[in-house]
């Protein structure tokens, strides 16, 4: 129930974060202190106080967001034991922050640099925020070129554009065609030659790993992450050649709507080319919560690259590394030691601190970025959604929210745990050469749990 009808609006924000302020102002439970006031009538539940506080808050009389503990000797008292735990491995580092004050309350080796696998996606999405605004969408368009009478179909850079019939919501490939068809009926064209453009990124489609299910050629077009098969997450067989695939799909939509297109090639639109149709993507941030709660990887890539795009950085892997590393430095925060050689964690090579994952749940907590809320909105709530649907059923179910990352010899997990008495704090827990990922990732759930 609270996946299918929790409280998200259409945009994929929670609808609490925007009532914030209207829900402070009153006192009581559901019936906010109006009670009938009977004798022996129950009193109405107390109001919770806020998620997110200013840093520095204090405690409201009455309630209200908690403030930090004095110290962090409770949280060191339950996670020392934990954090020795040799199905961690060798190398362990962790990093917990209460996110009222921004107080660090416990830390274990937090400034060494570790392979972070799937939790490197709190790093692209903080980035990808941060250049582009949680408003942005990513349009995959239909031109004409005027001299040739080409139609080319130009891709956004948007792995969610969809040809299933129904979109959900999605950028819809059907609608495009149909969109498409109509403006070529209007110039009496009935027949095109048909061409596909993904200039828009730049370099090798094929990320280090290699042919993989976890991830497609990165591509600027494609149509349901070129899936071959009805899921749309996780591991799926996909298409080699996914701007291909599209693109033929697309002629058939065609063809539904009485237009005939050749079969398709690679080419490039020109500037004097004329825009028939556009689809375009949900706002960014739902694409920031789809990622993180589905661990999504093509949609992480794709993301690293527009924030090259924006950075004036060609929209490689190698220019989406060095954007997404710069835009989290101008932020102020500790990258000292990070290296980002993708978007999604995939490659190994990439090293993240547990202090640079607490330092990005904190400045996406900070009321005064509100554009980066979809970073906290969107990770796995334990027990429910995404990756952690399955884990925390008897603990912490609810009370803890976190991006997952796993690869061999790697577990990590980095989010934000409720305390019994209304702490909310951030976690970062990051272990390498670990040999029995179950053992590893049971230890990790447990830490968690412990800071509720």
């Amino acid at each position: 129930m609270v996946t299918a009808a929790g409280p998200w609006d259409s945009t994929g924000q929670r609808t609490a974060e925007r009532d914030r302020v209207v829900a402070r102002e009153h006192t009581g439970g559901a019936d906010h202190g109006r009670g009938s006031g009977a004798a022996g009538s129950p009193r109405p539940a107390p109001s919770a106080g806020a998620v997110l506080a200013a840093l520095g808050g204090t405690t409201a009389p009455g309630g209200g967001t908690k403030a930090a503990p004095a110290d962090g000797t409770a949280v060191a008292d339950v996670l020392d034991p934990l954090l020795e735990d040799p199905a961690l491995g060798t190398h362990r580092a962790a990093s917990v922050v209460d996110l009222t004050t921004g107080k660090r309350l416990y830390g274990l080796g937090g400034d060494v640099p570790l392979t972070p696998a799937s939790t490197t996606k709190i790093a692209t999405a903080v980035a990808a925020l941060t250049a582009l605004g949680p408003d942005h969408r990513l349009t995959t368009r239909a031109a004409l070129e005027a001299d040739t009478g080409e139609l080319v179909l130009v891709g956004g850079g948007d792995p969610t554009l969809t040809a299933r019939e129904d979109a959900r919501g999605l950028a819809s490939l059907r609608a495009l065609a149909e969109k498409t068809a109509a403006a070529l009926e209007k110039r009496d064209v009935r027949k095109v030659t048909l061409s596909y453009d993904t200039t828009l990124y730049a370099g090798a489609e094929m990320h280090p790993i290699g042919v993989n299910e976890n991830l497609a050629p990165v591509t600027a077009l494609m149509a349901d992450e070129a899936r071959t098969d009805d899921s749309t997450s996780g591991p799926a067989p996909r298409e080699a050649d996914p701007a291909d695939a599209a693109a033929r799909a697309f002629a058939g939509f065609l063809k539904q709507h009485g237009i005939t297109a050749s079969a398709p090639g690679p080419s490039k639109a020109t500037d004097r080319s004329d825009t028939l149709a556009t689809v375009s993507s949900p706002p960014l941030s739902a694409l920031v919560e789809r990622m993180l709660t589905n661990s999504d990887n093509d949609l992480a890539e794709a993301l690293a690259r527009h924030t090259a795009a924006a950075s004036g950085r060609p929209a490689d892997f190698d220019g989406a590394s060095a954007a997404v590393g710069e835009t989290l430095k101008r932020l102020g925060l500790p990258v000292g030691g990070a290296r980002f050689h993708d978007g999604s964690g995939l490659d190994r090579a990439d090293l993240v601190t547990a202090d640079l994952l607490t330092a990005l749940l904190a400045e996406a907590a900070d009321p005064a970025r509100p554009q980066l809320r979809p970073v906290l909105t969107g990770l796995p709530v334990a027990g429910f959604t995404g990756t952690l649907a399955g884990r925390y059923t008897d603990g912490a179910a609810g009370l803890v929210r976190a991006k997952t990352g796993t690869l061999t010899g790697v577990n990590t997990l980095a989010g934000t745990a409720t305390t019994s008495d209304g702490h909310v704090l951030a976690f970062a827990f990051l272990a390498n050469e670990t040999t029995d990922p179950w053992t590893a990732q049971y230890t990790l759930d447990k830490a968690a749990t412990s800071l509720t």
